[in-house]
């Protein structure tokens, strides 16, 4: 089951957390290592802190944005220790993991932010879900790898099969590319019809995104909001060529 998992780790600042986190995904069976604009890499000092997991950094993949790194992923989930203005939906790591383990044939992605800043909040617009790991209210900020570990260890745990009632539609979801497609898509049509000031967008474009992703729609379900776009657009030119 954890086949479908990646790791993704943005804009990493320590070779070395990368090397920790390749070690800490071994040992618990996840193979997929996904880097977003690491500082170094390779490096010697993330080959000798994965101790034996370097065939996971060898076949790491590098990528220059998250857009790529999630690119086919039906679900999306960012990992966040800071409290965030909006209400992104929230869930805590053992929560994650038993929703991966009821969508096993969904491709899914566990993101993680930078060691000293986190997500940024255009990052966690494209996540599914903000994932949180219950901690000291005092002192509640883990290490990189550390973090990496206690997601893969409930990976691991709950692998044969925890459920979370009313996932599933039936249908396959979309992917975070098919999702960020109907974003654009989306945008520009509440451009053209007037609905978004471009000279005062506040946070209409963010909110929106919020609600599609917290509703996870499905293939079909997007293609049928896409529809409704492409008529919208279509009607919004003949009325500006003159016509009905």
């Amino acid at each position: 089951m954890l086949a479908n998992v990646r790791i993704v780790l943005v804009n990493p600042t320590h070779p070395g957390n990368i090397g920790a986190a390749a070690r800490a995904m071994k040992v618990m069976c996840l193979e997929r290592l996904v880097l977003v604009q690491p500082r170094l890499f390779p490096s010697a000092e993330a080959t000798a802190l994965a101790s034996g997991a370097d065939d996971l950094l060898a076949r790491a993949r590098v990528c220059d944005t998250l857009d790529a790194a999630i690119d086919s992923c039906g679900l999306v989930i960012g990992a966040s220790a800071r409290v965030r203005n909006l209400r992104w939906p929230k869930i805590d790591v053992r929560d994650a993991a038993a929703m991966v383990a009821h969508r096993p044939e969904a491709d899914v992605a566990f993101v993680f932010g930078r060691e000293h800043s986190g997500l940024t909040n255009d990052e966690l617009e494209r996540c599914h879900y903000l994932m949180n790991i219950p901690a000291n209210p005092g002192y509640s900020s883990l290490n990189l790898a550390a973090a990496v570990q206690v997601v893969a260890y409930e990976l691991m745990m709950t692998q044969a099969g925890s459920q979370v009632t009313g996932e599933t539609t039936g249908e396959d979801l979309a992917t975070a590319t098919e999702l960020n497609n109907f974003y654009d898509h989306l945008h520009r049509v509440v451009l053209d019809i007037g609905f978004l000031d471009p000279d005062s967008p506040r946070q209409l474009m963010r909110r929106l995104k919020l609600l599609f992703n917290r509703a996870r729609p499905d293939r079909t379900e997007i293609n049928i909001l896409r529809g409704i776009l492409t008529a919208v657009e279509g009607v919004n030119r003949a009325r500006g060529s003159g016509g009905v």
